[in-house]
């Protein structure tokens, strides 16, 4: 059994084929949002389901457009699966309005699982994802996060590492964008520093999905079961090898290799 944020149950488990929900937008091109979960998800062995937040017209170099999903249908689309499948772990990444984000944290709040919440402001490509009101109301999601998982601007964009905490979440720091040869992950409580992996920084562009897919991973491993810090070390190592496995498409930030991965857990690059 998984421990959950403060004062909530457990994490039910339901044995080989962990039930992952992911609430995200949709990347034409493949790299990102939903596309990266599902094939994050498939390869560690979940079972993938969607609520689609956006439909985005988007390759390596950027996005074209983007189309909100209506909040009604969001919320349709996640008690289709909860109702019927069941949810072992939910991951949240692009939400796309201030009004789908209060209505997911509303109903997300009923429920006693783990939550992943990859706070998503912008694209790799550097295109604005989230606007001001919508980055306003992630505090909702992260009073009923499991663990938030940010990058460097996007935690200064939230106020800060006590600024998340205080929401009663655990937090992950992503260092991908911070400077340096090594790549620092940190793994905070809201009490403090549970773990630390410190990993060579890899010298690519092809990085387009990095966040959705560790965060995706996260949730798959506290979905199947796993503990925390063992599903924070299996999410980086995932992700690094997907990094390095990248096959090189498109003439920007390239999309990862998920279908490549393996043996990830004993992985030391």
């Amino acid at each position: 059994m998984v421990p959950d944020r403060a004062g909530r149950a457990a994490v039910p488990v339901t044995g080989k084929c962990p039930r992952i929900l992911s609430i995200a937008g949709s990347d034409s091109g493949g790299g990102a949002g939903i596309q990266a979960d599902i094939k994050t998800i498939t390869m560690l062995g979940g079972h993938a389901m969607t609520a689609i937040t956006a439909i985005t017209a988007q390759n390596t170099l950027g996005v074209q457009g983007v189309h909100q999903i209506p909040t009604a249908m969001i919320l349709e689309q996640i008690e289709s699966v909860v109702s019927d499948i069941g949810v072992d772990a939910v991951k949240i990444g692009m939400i796309g309005s201030a009004e789908a984000a209060r209505a997911v944290a509303q109903y997300l709040d009923k429920l006693s699982i783990a939550v992943v919440f990859d706070p998503v402001m912008v694209a790799t490509s550097g295109s604005t994802l989230a606007d001001v009101d919508t980055i306003a109301a992630f505090g909702e999601l992260m009073d009923i996060a499991s663990v938030v998982t940010p990058n460097l601007p996007e935690l200064a964009a939230l106020g800060g590492k006590d600024e998340v905490l205080g929401h009663g979440c655990h937090l992950v720091i992503k260092g991908g964008h911070g400077e340096g040869d090594v790549v620092v992950d940190e793994l905070y409580s809201p009490t403090g520093l549970i773990r630390r992996v410190e990993g060579k920084r890899l010298d690519t562009s092809e990085t387009h999905g990095t966040g959705c897919t560790f965060a995706s991973a996260l949730a798959c491993g506290l979905g199947g079961g796993l503990d925390l810090t063992a599903a924070f070390e299996q999410a980086i190592s995932f992700t690094r090898i997907a990094i390095l496995e990248a096959p090189g498409l498109g003439h920007g930030s390239g999309p990862l290799g998920h279908q490549f991965v393996t043996d990830f857990r004993d992985d030391d690059r």
